[in-house]
């Protein structure tokens, strides 16, 4: 649903761009009654404090601006009783009377907390996606918050990067489609409706492609890449009625996000025509100073010029705007303009009708973390976890006899929610231990952890600035260890649970090392040596290099960070009520020295044998081969699945037209399962190199044990098309193959000819 072409066409009204035709009369006529200084009062967004800050500021005599008119909007205040006082500051003790955005980080739930983004992402299910923002929505709404600073949509190739655990992973194609997904279930059919929000695609852009994968830093990037790669997903944001932007902390291009006139003017509103409003990042634009633009007036004169409408808490635009008015260096229309889109998304809200629509005090008992939603939320969470191997058929286990479970996530309650879930509950999450016991009832779990997360104790301090997550043990290592392993000996299989703590991914979380630490390698080794049967429940923010585990005799199962009923989601699928079919978003590399390694690179002119094998004077390393240990799209199932008979429906196609592939896919093993068909695609010659092949179509089917279906994926006329040299989107005539499979390394294959 694109509320651009409903509510806009019942309304005959267009959000303010530069270019539109028409306005709101409503703001028009507010905007002549406002001063300067209340203009620029629309642009300041601030926090009272109290909530989950990203950086080192937090604003101060928020109650005071707010009555005088020089506050657009807040974030990190929530609850019907607290929205309502500092609504009312704006709405009945300000000089217009003009209510206030009042923003959050939703990122992957609100209070009901689901699996995080990149978890969520494995799903390869749209509808769900969709249902899992319409229900953050609901709650969040329902607490009083109106706007939402998200999805995040960067494409993150790098996983040292803590921030790939917020988005859907490495394709552009699949970002696109959970970036649309989530617009629609953040804004819903009507944004003036009491559980719709607006969102804010974020982080605009090619954040996810920081230099050494190190948060906040630099980004060198073609245009071509940019428009092949890593923008695809915000546009489908912005063409699904995205209501706002939010930009990045990088640079690009040379200049940064917040004060790049290219990105945020010529791109996303001549080009994409995107006619929401811009909000900076934390402190973004006061960052430009560090990042050698000028001091606070100068940098502030520049965003505003470049296209941003909303200042994040610096306040640059409120201390130094109106200077720069009177000395020429902005316009009065530039603030204007900027002013009229803050308030026209305020008008699309609903919240100049009523300043209060979101402030039922009866709504939080009745939309938050409702049993419908913590059901949705274990549902979800099963529908991530992705089956990385299954050693001797180990999973699912039966609901009886003795069962070890160990590790220092086992029944680590702080642990279960992941990053970025500044408004949920860690209290109110269902541990592992806790889930097995409510699933098996009929089996003996006995807990051991086994070991701490790390032993390091100032990695420990690091990742535990936000609130403890490592905790070191009073008892020793060694301690520890021998009480796992004789709990193990004596049982008839063994749970360990091992990973990341929610903290060492997330912002400003990147790792070097992206290996399960030291101290639970020991004891996954221990376990094993027992010679008793060993799963591993993973868990992590983001894809890790495991390939010791891996070649050990266990099975894996990848669980990301859950949420709030993570215990019982990971019983319902350990246990076998529920059969895995999540798949990999993003791409495990070997070793950190692979990256980044993703399925859509390009073939060089020297490509490395197929075999795997080195070869010298080509593309390969000397010490491992090129392929990851485990590829794009990659997900196992307690049954198996064959697939034949690729064919298509034409061999050759004119431009505009479309073709369809169509797949026989049979399940062969002993459970019913889900299984995620995926289309990849080669150009095989065009006028700039291709990569070796994109994904351009999926189709999630449900098939019994024993059952055969065919599954047809159609490529539209946009599917073959790229940006060319001259970043026209456009098809080229010419060969294409297509390869249909359970992942990108799919072997079966088809030829047509676009003519």
């Amino acid at each position: 649903m694109n509320y651009k072409k409903s509510l806009f066409a019942i309304l005959a009204l267009v959000l303010g761009s530069a270019h539109a035709q028409q306005r709101i009369p409503e703001v028009e006529q507010l905007l002549q009654k406002m001063t300067i200084d209340e203009k620029i009062g629309q642009l300041n967004l601030l926090t009272p404090g109290g909530g989950v800050a990203t950086g080192e500021v937090v604003s101060e005599n928020v109650g005071t601006k707010i009555k005088a008119g020089q506050v657009g909007g807040l974030f990190g205040v929530a609850g019907p009783d607290r929205v309502r006082k500092a609504q009312e500051l704006a709405v009945k003790e300000s000089r217009l009377g003009i209510p206030l955005l009042i923003g959050s980080d939703v990122i992957h739930g609100y209070k009901t907390t689901y699996p995080i983004p990149l978890g969520l992402s494995s799903s390869w299910d749209m509808d769900l996606v969709e249902q899992a923002a319409q229900m953050a929505a609901r709650e969040a709404t329902a607490d009083g918050i109106n706007w939402n600073f998200s999805p995040m949509v960067d494409i993150a190739r790098d996983p040292r990067w803590g921030r790939i655990a917020e988005g859907a992973g490495e394709d552009p194609y699949l970002g696109s489609k959970i970036a649309e997904a989530m617009v629609k279930g953040y804004q819903g059919e009507d944004l003036a409706a009491s559980h719709t929000m607006l969102a804010c695609v974020k982080h605009f852009a090619l954040y996810g492609a920081a230099e050494a994968g190190r948060d906040y830093g630099s980004v060198d990037m073609g245009k071509i890449k940019m428009f092949n790669q890593y923008l695809p997903p915000y546009q489908a944001a912005i063409d699904a009625g995205a209501a706002s932007v939010m930009s990045s902390f990088n640079d690009v291009d040379g200049v940064p996000a917040t004060g790049n006139k290219w990105l945020l003017t010529d791109l996303l509103r001549d080009q994409w025509g995107f006619d929401g409003f811009v909000v900076s990042d934390y402190t973004s634009l006061n960052e430009m100073i560090p990042h050698g633009l000028g001091d606070l007036q100068a940098v502030s004169a520049l965003a505003l010029k470049a296209g941003l409408d909303m200042d994040m808490v610096g306040e640059g635009f409120l201390s130094t705007l109106k200077k720069s008015l009177e000395e020429g260096k902005v316009t009065e229309t530039d603030i204007t303009n900027a002013c009229r889109r803050v308030l026209e998304a305020k008008y699309i809200s609903g919240l100049f009708n009523d300043p209060y629509k979101y402030l039922d005090s009866k709504r939080p008992e009745k939309d938050i973390l409702t049993d419908g939603n913590r059901a949705l939320s274990r549902k979800l969470a099963t529908r991530s976890f992705v089956l990385l191997k299954n050693h001797n058929n180990i999973l699912p286990l039966a609901k009886e006899g003795k069962i070890a479970l160990v590790g220092p996530l086992a029944d680590s309650r702080e642990n279960m929610l992941g990053t970025w879930a500044p408004t949920g509950d860690f209290n109110l999450a269902v541990t592992i231990l806790e889930g097995f016991n409510n699933v098996a009832s009929g089996a003996t779990i006995q807990y051991a952890k086994g070991a701490n997360i790390s032993d390091d104790a100032d990695f420990a301090k690091n990742v535990n600035s936000l609130g403890e997550r490592i905790l070191i043990d009073e008892r020793s290592p060694e301690t520890m260890l021998q009480e796992a392993v004789d709990l193990a000996k004596t049982s008839d299989v063994v749970v360990a649970v091992v990973g990341e703590a929610t903290e060492m991914s997330g912002e400003s979380s990147s790792r070097t090392d992206i290996s399960i630490p030291e101290s639970q390698k020991k004891l996954i080794k221990a376990l094993v040596a027992t010679g008793k049967p060993v799963a591993l429940v993973l868990m992590s923010g983001r894809p890790l290099t495991i390939p010791e585990e891996f070649d050990m005799p266990v099975s894996i199962l990848q669980v990301w960070h859950p949420g709030v009923e993570a215990g019982n989601a990971i019983a319902d699928v350990v246990f076998g009520d529920y059969n895995p079919s999540g798949k990999l978003t993003a791409t495990w590399p070997v070793n950190v020295g692979q990256i980044p390694v993703y399925h859509s690179a390009k073939v060089t002119g020297r490509p490395a044998p197929e075999s795997g094998e080195f070869q010298k004077f080509r593309s390969n390393y000397l010490d491992v081969p090129n392929a990851p240990l485990l590829p794009f799209g990659y997900g196992l199932s307690y049954t198996t699945f064959e697939y034949s008979n690729l064919k298509l429906n034409k061999k050759e196609i004119n431009q505009g037209e479309t073709i369809s592939a169509t797949v026989t896919v049979t399940n062969t093993g002993n459970y019913d399962g889900e299984e995620v068909v995926q289309l990849y695609l080669r150009d095989v010659v065009r006028s700039i190199t291709p990569p070796k092949r994109q994904l351009k179509g999926f189709q999630k089917v449900m098939l019994k044990k024993g059952e055969s279906k065919e599954v047809t994926i159609t490529l539209s006329a946009d599917d073959l098309k790229f940006y060319n040299a001259q970043l026209e989107f456009a098809s080229e005539p010419g060969d294409f193959e297509v390869f249909m499979g359970t992942d990108s390394d799919a072997e079966l294959s088809d030829t047509f000819t676009l003519k």
